[in-house]
């Protein structure tokens, strides 16, 4: 499939969802919102949830590209996990709004858009695991990153960017990870 394709469907699901949400979504709307056919669609996305699906995989693909990038700049995974949205950034607003899409989608039944969510996130933590030798403290640092991801994501109020630096580098510290760099207000 060309991506430009792809990405166009699911650009188009992604804007459903925030507008519509999940129930509402229909492949015709999709189709049609991403200037294909219903066949069309379907000789590459299967279902609804094939759909769907593609979607959270793309968010993670967005999302371990941007990990990617951030480690080779000298980031730890745990940095880049804990690190406050950019609301400026066209790519952390896509991932933003990926990452809303899919809490729309998944509607907590075992289905291919559940088990795709589950290894997105696995695939994040597993990172955190390898770089943080206590499984205990390498889970504090998801859980804190998912508050602060989901704050964001929700719009919340952001903790003071001093404040925020001195809860990094207190829990990285506690971790035995490297210091965190001064890259961010």
């Amino acid at each position: 499939m060309a991506a430009g394709t792809r990405d166009r469907i699911l650009d188009a699901v992604e804007q459903l969802l925030l507008e519509r949400g999940a129930q509402q979504v229909t492949l015709e709307a999709v189709a049609a919102a991403a200037g294909v056919s219903k066949g069309g669609l379907l000789y590459h996305f299967k279902s609804k949830d094939a759909l769907f699906a593609g979607m959270v995989r793309r968010l993670g693909e967005r999302a371990d590209s941007q990990l990617a990038e951030a480690v080779e700049q000298g980031e730890s995974v745990a940095e880049w996990y804990l690190a406050p949205g950019d609301s400026t950034d066209a790519r952390e607003v896509a991932l933003f709004r990926s990452m809303l899409a899919v809490m729309r989608s998944v509607d907590g039944t075992d289905s291919e858009v559940q088990q795709a969510l589950v290894e997105v996130m696995r695939s994040w933590d597993s990172g955190l695991q390898r770089e943080i030798d206590d499984p205990v403290q390498a889970e504090i640092v998801r859980l804190v990153g998912d508050g602060i991801y989901l704050a964001a994501l929700l719009g919340l109020p952001e903790s003071e960017p001093v404040l925020h630096r001195k809860v990094v580098k207190r829990l990285l510290s506690a971790t035995g990870a490297k210091p965190i760099k001064a890259k961010r207000p």
